[in-house]
């Protein structure tokens, strides 16, 4: 146990609390301290995205550039390939004609290849999840039509629902068609 003159003692050596202006003081220049936290991550924030958009914008002349250097020697290359294709084909005996058809038919079969393809690809630029989700959320053309986020029925579902049932969609006031996500 302790005796009363110790705990006397301990109150006495206990610091007082600041006085209310005090505390004011702190709180302000805390504050002002986490402002000037918060402008200089602004700051440096600002600062990488200009950098960063300058170094998209000079990377992408050089690409197109290069792009365009791979474009005409592939086209030259292949051109050559076919080429050489007919000659070989003429040493067989094919005649020119034939052999002209057939460099020209594995050029077309290649290029319907590419254009399936990137129109395959072409589908992913429409940001089907992205409006898909949206919708849900109510934002854009599509929020009367999905379902709502406390819904158990999946957006995905809706989505091939509309696209089954197309004359459901509604149209835009200048009356193009909306398309479904």
């Amino acid at each position: 146990m302790s005796e009363p003159g110790e705990e006397r003692q301990a109150k006495d050596t206990a610091p007082e609390p600041p006085d209310l202006a005090e505390s004011l003081r702190e709180i302000g220049a805390t504050a002002k301290a986490s402002l000037g936290a918060t402008a200089a991550s602004a700051r440096a924030l600002r600062t990488l995205v200009a950098a960063d958009l300058s170094l998209a914008r000079s990377a992408l002349g050089r690409a197109l550039t290069f792009a365009g250097v791979a474009i005409v020697f592939g086209a030259s290359a292949w051109l050559l390939l076919m080429a050489t294709l007919v000659a070989l084909l003429r040493t067989f005996g094919v005649s020119w004609l034939v052999a002209m058809l057939i460099a020209a038919g594995i050029s077309l079969a290649v290029t319907i290849f590419a254009g399936v393809r990137a129109m395959h690809y072409f589908e992913h630029t429409r940001l089907q999840a992205t409006r898909r989700q949206l919708a849900r959320l109510g934002i854009g053309e599509l929020a009367d039509l999905m379902p709502t986020p406390d819904s158990a029925e999946s957006a995905r579902a809706a989505a091939e629902k509309l696209r089954e049932d197309a004359e459901k969609l509604p149209r835009k006031p200048d009356g193009i068609d909306i398309t479904p996500p």
